[in-house]
């Protein structure tokens, strides 16, 4: 639904926007259009030794593949920056800012950081879509900046075939307080904290399937900042985070455990499940970017389970749950701090990643 927006930020009320349907401007939904990480290596492969990616300071930078860069102040704290950018994933303006923005602080929250600053990105296609849909989408990312406690303090727009939005985000964070994805261990607890199904859905979205009710329930998962659940890493003392968005619950499990040089079991009936996402995936509702996915993990998964299930682990999620290893002595602490956080599996020794 386009038609009516509403709000207010910074005393800037909006009434009725030009109806329009968003997904139907790009060629793909939100984080599924991200590079596979087959494609990445590709990408950053031949730079990863440049110069400019190295400095004494630099405590977190692209040699892994976390969530976000840390750099070292030198008075015991940390910047850390981000960005996130991606197209539409949902046709209403307001709910599509609000989820750019949601999705952006995912990745300073899964740091163990807090958020204070941020720039945001546009790109309009101005022969194709009115402006003034644009201010809906600013002013949906924009609310969620401020419930977050962030200051957008300026930002970039271009005219661009299919529009795209977002933020680069910069948090704090005590230097040894960062908590990477690299450190997982043998005997923890692998906790998530938000339901999956979020591309199947937002596919189903662009191609008018998805009931009003299942696309509600998807909108308000996206839009839920994930500040708890990254408030919570500290006091539960976790050892590892990420966010879980484009590569699906798989591939960012893969990513943990391979920069943690341990191996996982994970319990596919204990993982939660956006409802109606099962039911559209039968009728075909599938991104091109979770297919990639699902082939990039293959290689590494076991899994004992159809292939129905295979491709929701695979799903490519936008402004997904936290993934978060922590020890089982506090795995009941980090649980109770974070609304509807699972435990879905364990870490182990060895590699790969079994699905029982």
């Amino acid at each position: 639904m386009a038609g009516n927006i509403r709000g207010a930020y910074g005393g800037l009320t909006l009434a009725a926007m030009p109806d329009v349907r968003l997904t139907r401007y790009s060629h793909g939904a939100g984080c599924a259009c991200k590079l596979s990480p087959t494609e990445l290596s590709v990408v950053l492969g031949p730079v990863r030794g440049h110069k400019a990616l190295e400095h004494p300071d630099l405590l977190v930078g692209l040699s892994v593949a976390d969530d976000a860069g840390v750099f070292a102040l030198g008075d015991g704290r940390a910047l850390v920056q981000t960005v996130d950018i991606f197209t539409p994933v949902v046709d209403d303006p307001y709910d599509w800012g609000r989820i750019a923005a949601a999705n952006a602080l995912s990745d300073i929250y899964a740091m163990g950081a807090e958020p204070i600053t941020a720039l945001n990105y546009l790109a309009w296609p101005r022969d194709q879509l009115p402006f003034e849909v644009s201010v809906g989408v600013l002013q949906g990312g924009f609310d969620v900046m401020a419930e977050a406690g962030c200051t957008v303090v300026g930002g970039h727009s271009v005219d661009s075939p299919e529009p795209s939005f977002g933020f680069a985000v910069t948090g704090l964070v005590a230097s040894d307080e960062v908590v990477t994805l690299a450190g997982a261990r043998p005997g923890d607890i692998l906790v998530l904290t938000k339901p999956i199904g979020i591309g199947i859905i937002t596919t189903a979205i662009k191609r008018e399937i998805c009931p009003d009710p299942v696309a509600r329930s998807a909108v308000e998962t996206m839009t839920r900042l994930n500040r708890e659940a990254g408030t919570a890493l500290g006091r539960a003392k976790a050892h590892a985070a990420t966010d879980v968005t484009g590569f699906g619950l798989l591939g960012h499990l893969r990513e943990m455990i391979e920069a943690s040089g341990v191996g996982a079991v994970v319990r596919f009936p204990d993982i939660p499940v956006l409802d109606g996402a099962k039911e559209l995936l039968e009728q075909g509702a599938w991104a091109g970017g979770s297919n990639r996915n699902l082939a990039s993990v293959r290689s590494v998964v076991d899994a004992d389970i159809d292939e129905a299930s295979l491709r929701l682990l695979a799903d490519a999620q936008t402004s997904g749950g936290l993934l978060v290893a922590v020890d089982r002595a506090s795995v009941d602490v980090y649980i109770d701090l974070v609304p509807g956080a699972a435990d879905i599996g364990e870490v182990v020794a060895g590699a790969g990643i079994e699905v029982v």
